[in-house]
C-alpha cells in the first residue's frame, strides 16, 4: 500500500481544491440569491440550467471526461444552488414581512 501513498496524497490535494472551489462557487450563488431576491427573480432559470450543464459536459468532452457523468455532478450542483437561492429568497421575503 505504500506504493499507492503518493497517488492518495495528490487526489486528497485535488479533493481539497475542489471543495474550496465549491466554496467559492456557493459564495457566489449566495450574492446572485441576494439580487434575485432583491429583483424578483425566481431562483430556479430552466434556460440557464440547461445552459450550465451542457457547457460543463462540453468542457468535459473536450478533456477526455464522461460528459453524461459530468451532467449528472451538475445537475446535483445546480439543483443544490437552486434551493440555496430559494431559501435566500424565502428569506428575504420575510424579513421584509416582519
Amino acid at each position: 500500500m505504500e506504493i499507492l501513498k503518493p497517488y492518495r496524497a495528490k487526489i486528497d490535494a485535488l479533493d481539497q481544491q475542489i471543495i474550496k472551489l465549491l466554496r467559492e462557487r456557493y459564495d457566489v450563488i449566495e450574492e446572485v440569491g441576494e439580487l434575485k431576491a432583491a429583483h424578483g427573480i425566481a431562483a430556479t432559470l430552466p434556460d440557464r440550467v440547461e445552459e450550465v450543464r451542457e457547457n460543463a459536459a462540453r468542457l468535459a468532452g473536450s478533456l477526455g471526461l464522461d460528459e453524461a457523468f459530468i451532467r449528472e455532478i451538475y445537475a446535483q450542483i445546480i439543483a443544490h444552488s437552486c434551493e440555496t437561492e430559494e431559501q435566500i429568497i424565502t428569506q428575504s421575503q420575510n424579513r421584509k414581512v416582519s
